[in-house]
This record gives structure tokens, C-alpha cells and sequence, in this order.
């Protein structure tokens, strides 16, 4: 088990993946209790078009993807306050255009498929030193604003009228929330795959709201879920040579219905 180790790409790997193991979920279970769980869906599809956008400019592709899906999670903030009664729509307008744009770019680029397989369905081999540094540096930052915001979020997620009125800079906090969002697809996309990190924002949360007693005991439980999910389906993608994103993920709902199995055992015993 240990030989994996003496493999810079793997420790790379595992590094960056104990560190997404903590984003996803970290920002997820505010998603889920917001009612906003496919924002994470229609912001990796715009990531996805800043990605294919790199390969065609030869811009570094990972911070074409963060520059774009930034970008696409502001304008969801946008059309959110125009479709206030409908906010989905506004999930929806982005995802149309993010598909859009990547499928046009990638057809342009016909020569950049191969190499967007491991954006798309994650893989352990693509994450080099820069990805290293993108990842800690702003992984860093999201894990500092959550902790310093984490009544604020916490309120918000729960009554945002309530939030407002109590004088909390709710318009403020969910623009940067957002970004965060934005922000941990993008870091995430190297090791679970554009298509997949949704998954690994949502299932891990919805394993700890089925157990937990308290907020807080959710949120470290839907860590400790992806935690392992993630650092399992590596080690597993390793030696079986399969994609990391869909191990992780397929772990991830394993973890899911165990969980909904013991439960129902319980009630029943």
C-alpha cells in the first residue's frame, strides 16, 4: 500500500483530494439546506467551456475554468433576484449556455478531446505542482471564510429574511458564497471530474443528514464521508486503473446506502 507513496503524482493526488474532501462538503451542506444543490451541476458545466476555451488560447485551462464559472456564478446571482419566484431558471439559462459554449469550443478543437477526458471524469495523473499551489492557496481561503462566516451562513441558509432583518449583509455573504462555489468546482474538477463534483457536493451531505443530531455534527460527518470516499477511490482508481471521479462518487453513494440500510434496520429491530 505504501509503494504508491513514492510516486509524486500520487502524493499530489492524495493531497489534493484530502483537501477537495473537506471543500465539497464543506460548502455542499449549505447548498442542500438551501434548496440549491444543482447550482454545483450548471456551475461545472461552465467550467467545463473555460477549460476547452484554455486548450483552444493555450491559457493555463484551470484558471480559464475559475475565471469562467466565477463569471457564470455571479450571473446566476443575478438572474436569481430577476426570477426570484423561479430561481431553478437561473440554474438552468447557465448550465444551456455553459453545455453551449463547451460544445462549440470543443468542436473547433477537435484535437483537445483526449485531454479533456481527465477533466471530465477526473484522474490522479493530471494533478501537476500548479494545480498543487491553485488548490491549497484557494482551498485555504474558502475552509478561512466559512469558519469566520459560519453563523452568518448558517442563518442565511436557514431564514434569509430573518438573516436580513437581524442585520446581517446577506447580499454581501451569498455574493462571496458564490464565488466559493464557483471556486471549489474548479479546484475539484482535477481530481473528481466536471461531471461527477456535484455528486461529491450533495451524497456525502446526504449521508450526515440522515444521522447527524445538530448542524455541526452534519457538516463533520459529510467530511469525514467524502473524506474517505475520496481518498478510498484514489488508492482504488490506482490499482484497478479506473477513473478517480466515478470511484469517488460511486463510494461516496455507497457510503449513502449503508447508511439508509443500517437506519432502516434499526427502526425495524
Amino acid at each position: 500500500m505504501l509503494e504508491l507513496l513514492q510516486y509524486g503524482f500520487m502524493q499530489r493526488a492524495l493531497m489534493a483530494g484530502a483537501i477537495i474532501g473537506i471543500l465539497c462538503p464543506l460548502i455542499g451542506i449549505f447548498l442542500v439546506l438551501r434548496r440549491m444543490s444543482m447550482i454545483g451541476n450548471s456551475l461545472a458545466h461552465v467550467a467545463l467551456s473555460g477549460v476547452a476555451a484554455g486548450f483552444v488560447t493555450g491559457i493555463y485551462p484551470l484558471v480559464m475554468a475559475l475565471v469562467s464559472s466565477v463569471i457564470a456564478a455571479l450571473g446566476i446571482e443575478q438572474l436569481r433576484k430577476r426570477y426570484a419566484e423561479y430561481a431553478e431558471l437561473a440554474m438552468a439559462i447557465i448550465l444551456s449556455a455553459g453545455i453551449g459554449i463547451a460544445v462549440i469550443l470543443i468542436s473547433y478543437a477537435k484535437s483537445i478531446n483526449v485531454d479533456l477526458l481527465g477533466y471530465l471524469f477526473g484522474s490522479i495523473l493530471t494533478v501537476g505542482p500548479n494545480d498543487m499551489w491553485l488548490i491549497t492557496g484557494l482551498g485555504s481561503l474558502i475552509i478561512v471564510f466559512v469558519k469566520l462566516f459560519y453563523k452568518e451562513l448558517f442563518y442565511i441558509a436557514f431564514d434569509e429574511e430573518g438573516a436580513k432583518i437581524a442585520g446581517i449583509p446577506v447580499k454581501s455573504i451569498n455574493l462571496f458564497f458564490i464565488v466559493l462555489i464557483a471556486m471549489t468546482i474548479t479546484l475539484s474538477m482535477r481530481i473528481v471530474g466536471v461531471l461527477l463534483v456535484s455528486s461529491l457536493m450533495v451524497v456525502p451531505v446526504a449521508a450526515s443528514l440522515q444521522i447527524a443530531k445538530s448542524f455541526k455534527q452534519a457538516t463533520f460527518l459529510s467530511v469525514i464521508f467524502a473524506e474517505i470516499s475520496v481518498v478510498l477511490g484514489i488508492i482504488i482508481s490506482y490499482y484497478l486503473e479506473l477513473a478517480s471521479g466515478g470511484t469517488i462518487v460511486l463510494l461516496s453513494v455507497v457510503f449513502l446506502l449503508l447508511v439508509l440500510g443500517i437506519k432502516n434496520a434499526i427502526r425495524k429491530a
